[in-house]
């Protein structure tokens, strides 16, 4: 690895780069936004009744008198309901701080794929109710009307390329298919989703019965695409821009904790302006040969300090392994904070961290932030083998000054360990008050499923139970 050998131990290292106590300033509080998540929903689910009222006072339900007609009602309703939630669908993907903070990452990321496919099927619905409800009062074919609408209607081609694309973005979005593809190329196929809403924006005011003679109606929907287009702007270009200029941040060294982990150390300034904390995640673009347009999230491996902000990862494919080849010096870009993965979301004084291989990282910086108090904190650590486990001498500092007791699982289940080594029997004995704490987990998916399962036997409430999955957005 370059510069390695030139390196200091891990320890050493945090401490050459720490502020002296007496001239350290606090992080920035992360801002706290007036909504609610109850007002959020109402506010969503809220233009969607809007937005059939106003179809209906357009006086569409007195001409469902014939089949015909039935099915072009369907064909406006999707069309609107298909339009507003692609809409929704773009404020989800604006990274608004707002939202990350009252719902969560992983909340958002489940809704934006369910979302994502009501979209496709809305607007496939519309492309064929209008269709065959055209067709039918033509006396037309479906494939015959199909022609039609593409050879002599306004915007028309352009809303079937639209239509196209968010086909496409579905298609790739399915599980069998996303799994194939790297996280760039999944990334750059859903920025479509921007050229699917505009392709398609001339042809909604154009040719929409819902518009025909109804600025207070074009004026709403003008209104809503300008909305989704600011927090887009805003919190995807105007906000890490601004972060960019105003800290300038750049790589200090690099440091392999173990083999095919590394640890990068980011300075810069005013980071003590960052509103972060310990569990949260950035995402990171380092702008080197070859990698500065790809974008990738990563947790903080230690507690924001206002002095430097450190990121662990671990060697999992072509973007990571290039991590390697990077030299103190090159500038970063980062976009974030992100995640409500925190401290403050304890409910109770005393915590349990179960953290699985490299999901130790946001767990190693829980630990700086919460309370000092011996037995508070408990971290169970698992690992298939001790190269694989990575902080062992920060964990066990930590431990020796914090006051946190920690257990490492390691090695092979059924072999070294038991075969359920996180089971209910094992994880009460190991903290038999574990229903009286907040527990954090952060691991391989598997493993959070096995922990989630194991709190739920011993009886921990589910708000009690807090995961990170590093949901991609």
């Amino acid at each position: 690895m370059t510069g390695a050998a030139t390196l200091p131990p891990a320890v050493p290292l945090l401490e050459s780069l720490a502020v002296p106590a007496e001239r350290r300033r606090a992080v920035a509080t992360p801002r706290r936004w007036g909504l609610r998540a109850g007002d959020v929903v109402f506010i969503v689910l809220g233009n969607a009744v809007l937005i059939v009222v106003m179809w209906v006072r357009h006086g569409q339900l007195p001409n469902l008198q014939s089949a015909t007609a039935m099915l072009s009602a369907a064909g406006q309703l999707t069309a609107l309901l298909g339009t507003y939630a692609a809409l929704v669908q773009v404020v989800l993907m604006s990274r608004s701080p707002w939202l990350d903070q009252l719902f969560g990452v992983d909340r958002i990321a489940g809704w934006h794929r369910w979302l994502g496919f009501a979209t496709v099927w809305l607007i496939a619905g519309h492309v064929v109710f209008s269709t065959a409800g055209y067709a039918a009062g033509d006396g037309r074919s479906f494939l015959a009307e199909t022609w039609t609408f593409l050879t002599t209607y306004p915007y028309m081609l352009m809303a079937y390329a639209g239509f196209a694309a968010f086909v496409v973005i579905a298609a790739v979005s399915v599980r069998a298919a996303r799994r194939r593809l790297t996280h760039e190329t999944w990334h750059f196929i859903h920025l479509y989703v921007y050229l699917a809403i505009a392709l398609s924006f001339g042809h909604q005011i154009a040719v929409g019965t819902d518009f025909e003679r109804d600025p207070v109606a074009i004026g709403y929907w003008v209104a809503l695409y300008v909305a989704a287009a600011l927090l887009v702007l805003a919190f995807r270009v105007a906000i890490p821009v601004n972060m960019a200029l105003k800290h300038d941040l750049k790589i200090h060294s690099l440091f392999e904790e173990t083999p095919g982990v590394l640890s990068i150390y980011i300075t810069g300034d005013c980071l003590e302006e960052l509103p972060a904390h310990a569990g949260q995640f950035f995402k990171f673009r380092f702008l080197a040969r070859g990698m500065w347009w790809r974008v990738h999230p990563f947790s903080l491996s230690a507690a924001p300090n206002g002095t430097f902000l450190r990121i662990t990862v671990k060697e999992v494919g072509d973007f990571t392994g290039a991590l390697h080849t990077l030299h103190p010096g090159t500038r970063v870009l980062v976009e974030g904070p992100y995640g409500i993965f925190t401290s403050e979301r304890r409910t109770r004084p005393r915590t349990l961290l179960v953290a699985g291989g490299i999901g130790i990282t946001p767990l190693r910086a829980l630990l700086e932030e919460l309370p000092a108090r011996k037995g508070g904190t408990v971290l169970i650590y698992r690992a298939r083998s001790w190269p694989d486990v990575v902080f062992r001498q920060e964990l066990d500092q930590l431990a020796a000054d914090r006051g946190v007791v920690v257990h490492y699982v390691v090695g092979r289940r059924g072999v070294e360990v038991a075969r359920s080594p996180l089971a209910p029997q094992a994880l009460r004995t190991a903290v038999p008050d574990v229903r009286e704490r907040d527990v954090f987990i952060c691991g391989p998916a598997e493993m959070i499923a096995d922990v989630t399962a194991t709190m739920t036997a011993l009886g921990v409430p589910p708000a009690q139970v807090h995961r990170e999955r590093f949901a991609l957005l």
